[in-house]
């Protein structure tokens, strides 16, 4: 699945008319895999989306996000608790907008997961997502989006 700034900056830059790409600093590739939680488990998935993807302007990223809560709180200095599902990931993120993603189902259609809806999405409006203390998080991200679409409205944390 692909999931955050890709989705909802490509929505972004075609509602103000901007060039395709404009803001994207990566593409986050996220997969839920609970059966194993190894990094040579993940590295092999890198590996492989690696070798198959075509080149773009920008990083893929590539995350097996059961194993999220295993390095998050080194990372970021809170934890993160486990998820019973795997879309109930996106209800962690620390923006309202940035909880979508775009799945390729094995029939060829797309389904989008929006846990928030897409209110924010088309109003251009960044809120906070309370679930995890990422104040932090929240606020540069935020920071960084006004610089490249300054008609976002930004909520306070």
């Amino acid at each position: 699945m692909d999931g955050g700034g890709s989705v909802y900056q490509t929505v972004w830059n075609a509602l103000m008319g901007r060039p395709r790409g404009t803001g994207i600093k990566d593409y986050d590739l996220v997969y839920f895999d609970s059966s194993d939680l190894s990094w040579e488990a993940e590295d092999a998935v890198i590996q492989r989306v690696a070798a198959a993807m075509p080149p773009l302007p920008g990083d893929v990223e590539v995350r097996n996000h059961a194993r999220v809560p295993l390095w998050f709180e080194e990372r970021f200095g809170f934890p993160c608790p486990p998820v019973a599902h795997p879309d109930d990931v996106f209800r962690q993120y620390p923006l309202t907008v940035q909880a979508l993603g775009v799945r390729l189902g094995k029939d060829g259609n797309l389904s989008v997961l929006c846990p928030f809806g897409l209110e924010d999405l088309f109003a251009m409006r960044v809120r906070p997502n309370r679930a995890l203390p990422n104040r932090a998080s929240y606020e540069e991200k935020a920071k960084r989006l006004v610089q490249t679409w300054p008609e976002l409205i930004v909520g306070p944390w």
